[in-house]
């Protein structure tokens, strides 16, 4: 089971799926609020507590009992969640959220709010013609991939679209301005990567996340930015594979 970071959709983990599906089944979904997902019903918070039993009734719904999960960012934070839980069997986070502190998040923050206004500023047409360039790509998803150029331009476009169209945006991101994960997880396998060239959340929070989980595995994920699967597929799918045997 994958699950993407806030303002994505289940397209950013494309360019791993076909590696990933070679060993196993893989899920992809889009988060409430983000992609092709419904927002969350009224007085539902975008919070831990208002996404995990959605999932939970998700993977009921599938028949899929305890799954690995991987996440990435939002969705690290939401796997490390669901293991804590004990609601799947390994749980694999790319760059998870709340290991930062305050001025970092802050930052983080900023520059994510500052794409979504220009997600949503920016007229498509606009969008469809920087996305054609190696440097327009840089500008729209650089704060996001250390190899920007290597993403498609369609890819670059639908991503844009999807961070302009979320709704669940500004409610999760007013959920995660409080409160650090502090719980450590024993009873299930955890693995924690961070990309050496991640600019939006910066690889030593990948050190908090340790002292947090001391039984993880942390590893390294050279010249891979905060959304590290379309700058390394293999290494990001071996390093998936591995967490879940």
């Amino acid at each position: 089971m994958l699950l993407h970071g806030i303002g994505h959709h289940w397209q950013a983990w494309e360019p791993v799926l076909d590696i990933l599906a070679v060993d196993r089944d893989v899920i992809a979904v889009d988060l409430p609020g983000f992609g092709a997902s419904d927002a969350l019903p009224d007085g539902i918070p975008y919070d831990l507590d208002g996404v995990i039993p959605v999932l939970d009734a998700l993977f009921e719904a599938l028949g899929v009992k305890r799954p690995d999960v991987a996440g990435n960012s939002l969705g690290g934070l939401i796997a490390l969640e669901l293991g804590r839980l004990g609601l799947v069997r390994s749980v694999t986070a790319l760059s998870p959220a709340r290991f930062w502190t305050e001025a970092e998040r802050r930052y983080a923050f900023g520059v994510l709010s500052a794409m979504r206004a220009g997600a949503r500023a920016l007229p498509p047409p606009m969008v469809a013609w920087l996305a054609r360039g190696a440097v327009g790509r840089a500008a729209l998803t650089g704060a996001i991939y250390a190899r920007p150029a290597r993403r498609s331009p369609d890819a670059v476009v639908a991503e844009t679209r999807a961070l302009r169209e979320a709704v669940g945006f500004g409610a999760t991101l007013a959920a995660g301005s409080s409160g650090l994960f502090t719980h450590d997880i024993r009873d299930v396998p955890v693995t924690i990567a961070w990309g050496s060239r991640d600019r939006l959340m910066p690889r030593r929070q990948g050190v908090r996340a340790k002292r947090v989980i001391p039984g993880a595995r942390l590893v390294r994920l050279p010249g891979c930015g905060h959304v590290p699967m379309n700058d390394d597929p293999a290494l990001v799918a071996r390093v998936i594979l591995d967490g879940s045997r």
